[in-house]
């Protein structure tokens, strides 16, 4: 019989695991990450906006918006353009095909939780974001800054890479001793 530290740690894998081959998925059918989509939606509601207002409404920082916005607007998803008043402000908008992608993208993985959660009566709402965290605190992980979103970030592969885990330097093997 299995005991409840393993248990709680065998379900911690499955939404990591789950949040790992979602992410994957989405690099692998479409090309983007969850929060390169969730970012689209927001400039699809909004029409356009800044990455300032951007990163409020993600949750994310503004340093991550700006990674997040090079990637689309290389792929010709996202467009910025200069304020036409205040030229240090940049606002940004969906082009056309980043328009027609997100009509073909599924939903997120964290939107299915979001309405899956909010169909649960409050009181079990309120023990499950305890619950998770208590885990965050046994995790030691409070002070790690998080989004909403559930993503592992952009999962880039180049070509010839190996599956082996890159080789340190002599040097750092000589410090790490």
């Amino acid at each position: 019989m299995v005991d409840l530290a393993e248990q709680a740690l065998i379900a911690l894998r499955r939404i990591i695991r789950v949040t790992e081959t979602h992410s994957r998925g989405l690099a692998r059918d479409l090309g983007t990450t969850a929060s390169q989509v969730v970012l689209m939606r927001i400039l699809a509601k909004a029409g356009e906006a800044t990455a300032g207002q951007m990163a409020a409404r993600a949750s994310m920082s503004q340093a991550t918006i700006s990674t997040l916005l090079d990637s689309l607007e290389t792929a010709n998803l996202a467009v910025r353009r200069r304020g036409e008043d205040d030229r240090r402000q940049v606002w940004v908008s969906l082009t056309p095909t980043g328009r027609a992608f997100l009509d073909s993208v599924p939903d997120l993985l964290q939107e299915r939780f979001e309405t899956r959660f909010k169909k649960l009566p409050a009181w079990e709402q309120g023990y499950l974001v305890a619950a998770l965290e208590r885990i965050t605190s046994l995790l030691g992980a409070e002070e790690i800054d998080a989004s909403p979103i559930l993503d592992v970030g952009a999962i880039v592969r180049s070509e010839g890479a190996s599956n082996e885990p890159p080789k340190r330097s002599p040097a750092r093997r000589s410090k790490a001793r």
